[in-house]
């Protein structure tokens, strides 16, 4: 009987050794294809098979026998898949990429969204830019990108250049912060470009109105917060490649970027290159000042710049500890419009008009290193959140040499040359003494360090340092109504080194005799400043509309050119010098908003009311230094209002129509430009866009068709020696499309956009150009293409 047992056991034992030798296991996971996301919840079904995905997106069917399957993919939230699948001894795990449906991606938009609705529940008025929203308005510049978002415009400086404006107040009075800490260069100039990769930008935060609290001086108008990637997903890899080319400038541009994940460590790197030539206006020939500048077939002659950049990241993971090191360098090269900067340049000997992708004189070249660490420990009940920050900036600014006034012939290009080293440290703990309470206690400190070169003087080196402690409170009331409270204090001193010229001046002496005399520019002098920052605000939630009121104070700290500035700046055609007497500026706002959303309709107001008792601004006098008007900087009261104003509607099923306004009104009460308006005042614009979505046609799938009309009004409030600048309407025109191209591969995104269709001439009025009579560029046809890949 034993052997009998023992036979059969046997028999059925090899039995199952052979059917497990041919029976496999089909591994594989779910991804949203548009975000690389995983799935969880997808239904994976074969003949005589299934399977559900799970958080990860991973998904395994066991005892598969060897040979060819067909499995069907699908979820509520997404298109159906169909794919095939090879079962035997060599497999691969199987990666199944799911495209969002229109409809369920609403929903998913608007009510699944975590973040938008722990937005609703702050005061302030911020709004959050998705990555799908950079993609789909890509420009020549990050801040040209974002110029869609009402009460967001730019100073634009070329067509490679800009620098963010918010409700009409720009330079040092808007932070731009990425990865927590605040971009540092030399923002206080008209013509100096934000030098930021707006590749692989996932998410932008705009804060509109005074943010000192949280972010300190320099935060007085509202803040661009660039946020972190997410962090990939375990196993991971992927990346993209992007490819744009424009008709305007000739540009030709790529930026590769990758991410990777094992367990806990990650990593991130992206190479960014473009190249692009003078750009067209839709004239033929420039006024200013009674000179006639003629241009060679439409081109600003010497705006051609080059733009190279680099960024990695290593970070690590854990259920306690997340830690993310970022390096990036940006280094570019850009002319600049040569008649604009001084009339010398009608006797150069320079052949502006032999190439139009050379950089001549004159031009700047700006290379800036950034190193960031971000690391979160989660303690017990406490969240601390440490940001370290180093950054570099150097910029040269070349020029012709020419001798000016006593100055003579200069032996060498470089005009001004500035070099700016800063170290930043932000430490953040949040934690939650009950179920009521969110608290959140904060210190930031920064130190800036620039030096300065070159043989044209107008901003003495410094060094700069500001320490601030903060404290807010987000309190539920109930579950729609939250109140937010907080205060802030802050110390700083800027410390200016003294500068004399380095040539004489003769110098006529009481006495009837001639002194030759070095000029002393800037002095040894440390100024110290201290200011308090508040805010309070209420937010309410009923049902899908969103009810917000804040009131704030926020304050900015004098410069090193509004305090000691002493110098012939050739751009501007003017003299400018500082006052050491400047006191901080001190701003206080009242914001409130308005904000409904449905399935098929939006709107949404957000008013304010702004006072400054103190705004720093630039003086034109009845005085001339060396042929230059001479300016100076003071300080007066300023009373602003202003606001935005959105609508939108899905119309038919594939059409959705949106409208927007913005508008600000300023007017001095103090001081020597009493009842003018400020420098740079954006007038009343509105935006109109249409967007129809196709079917499938041929290789396009989901062509978008997107049309849209900037209709902005005169600007006739101006401040002398500003000219009015007319109204104008603007077409631009969008395709956008997926290309499944690839096998088993995400589909590749095509954008083809058509910027000023009827090549129309118009002024911007916050355009730096603008004050020399040079119109915007004229018609511009891009085509890019971004092709992600994973494995």
């Amino acid at each position: 009987m034993f052997y009998k047992i023992l036979g059969a056991w046997l028999c059925f034992s090899l039995g199952s050794v052979a059917i497990a030798q041919d029976s496999f296991q089909i591994k594989g996971s779910v991804i949203n294809a548009n975000t690389l996301q995983p799935v969880e919840g997808a239904n994976i079904v074969g003949t005589g098979f299934y399977s559900i995905s799970s958080a990860t997106g991973a998904f395994k069917i066991n005892n598969v026998p060897r040979g060819t399957y067909s499995l069907r993919v699908s979820h509520i939230s997404y298109s159906p898949k169909t794919i095939e699948v090879h079962v035997g001894p060599d497999m691969e795990e199987v990666r199944v990429l799911l495209s969002e449906s229109t409809t369920e991606l609403k929903e998913v938009e608007v009510y699944g969204d975590y973040e938008k609705e722990q937005a609703k529940k702050l005061s302030t008025v911020s709004q959050s830019v998705s990555k799908e929203f950079l993609d789909q308005n890509r420009e020549n510049s990050l801040m040209q990108t974002l110029k869609k978002i009402p009460g967001v415009s730019t100073i634009n400086i070329g067509s490679g250049q800009s620098k963010p404006v918010i409700r009409g107040l720009g330079f040092n009075r808007v932070a731009v912060v990425q990865n927590g800490i605040k971009h540092e260069a030399q923002q206080w100039g008209n013509d100096h470009g934000l030098e930021i990769d707006q590749y692989g930008i996932e998410k932008i935060r705009i804060i509109k109105g005074p943010a000192s609290l949280l972010y300190g001086s320099d935060a007085i108008a509202g803040v661009v917060d660039i946020q972190p990637s997410k962090i990939p997903f375990p196993n991971s890899f992927s990346g993209e490649v992007n490819v744009l080319a424009e008709s305007n400038n000739d540009l030709l541009g790529v930026s590769a970027g990758v991410q990777g994940r094992k367990e806990k460590w990650y990593y991130r790197g992206r190479l960014t290159y473009r190249d692009y030539g003078d750009y067209k206006v839709p004239v033929d020939q420039i006024n200013y000042e009674n000179y006639i500048f003629e241009l060679y077939d439409n081109h600003l002659r010497n705006t051609a710049g080059k733009e190279a950049n680099a960024s990695f990241s290593v970070g690590y993971v854990s259920d306690n500890v997340k830690s993310e090191t970022f390096f990036s360098n940006v280094n570019t090269k850009n002319g600049f419009f040569a008649n604009a900067h001084g009339l010398e340049v009608r006797t150069s000997s320079i052949d502006y008009d032999s190439s139009d992708r050379d950089v001549d004189l004159p031009y700047q070249k700006v290379n800036h290193f950034k190193v960031i660490n971000n690391t979160t420990l989660e303690l017990g009940g406490h969240t601390l959140l440490f940001d370290v920050g180093f950054q570099n900036n150097h910029r040269e600014e070349h020029t012709e040499p020419t001798a000016h006034g006593y100055m003579p012939k200069p032996s060498s290009t470089k005009e001004r040359v500035f070099n700016k080293n800063t170290y930043a440290l932000n430490i953040k703990d949040s934690f939650e003494p009950d179920k009521k309470h969110d608290v959140v206690v904060g210190l930031n400190l920064e130190f800036q360090d620039n030096n300065i070169g070159g043989w044209g003087f107008l901003v003495p080196a410094y060094n700069r340092f500001t320490v601030g402690a903060f404290a807010y409170d987000q309190f539920e009331i109930n579950p729609d109504l939250h109140f937010l409270a907080g205060i802030r204090y802050d110390y700083g001193f800027m410390e200016t080194k003294a500068y004399s010229d380095w040539y004489p001046s003769t110098i006529s002496n009481t006495d009837g005799s001639t002194s030759y005399v070095y000029i002393q520019r800037a002095l040894d002098k440390t100024l110290t400043f201290g200011n308090i920052s508040a805010s309070a605000g209420l937010s309410y939630i009923n049902k899908n509309t969103t009810y917000k009121i804040n009131v704030g104070k926020s304050f900015r700290m004098p410069l090193a050119n509004e305090l000691a500035s002493d110098g012939v700046f050739y751009h501007m055609y003017r003299y400018e010098r500082g006052n050491l007497d400047l006191d901080p500026e001190e701003s206080y706002q009242l914001d409130l908003e308005v904000d409904h959303s449905s399935g098929i309709f939006s709107f949404g107001i957000s008013p304010f009311v702004n006072f400054f008792q103190n705004y720093i601004y630039l003086n034109p006098t009845s005085d001339y230094y060396e042929t230059q008007q001479i300016y100076e900087y003071t300080q007066a009261k300023v009373f602003r209002f202003g606001g935005e104003l959105r609508i939108g509607a899905r119309v038919l099923h594939n059409l959705q129509l949106d409208a927007s306004a913005e508008y600000v009104y300023s007017r001095q009460t103090s001081g020597p430009k009493k009842d003018f308006t400020l420098p740079f005042s954006p007038p009343l614009s509105g935006l109109f866009s249409a967007n129809y979505q196709f079917k499938n046609f041929f290789f396009l799938n989901k062509p978008q068709l997107i049309a849209d009309v900037r209709v902005t009004a005169a600007q006739n409030e101006i401040v002398p020696p500003e000219e009015k600048t007319e109204g104008y309407q603007v077409l631009n025109m969008s395709l956008l499309a997926d290309m499944n191209i690839f096998k088993n591969s995400p589909p590749v995104s095509l954008r083809v956009k058509l910027n000023n269709v009827f090549n129309t001439k118009y002024f911007d009025h916050t355009s730096f150009y603008r004050l020399i009579d040079v119109p915007e560029a004229g018609r511009n046809l891009s085509i890019s293409l971004t092709i992600p890949f994973n494995k």
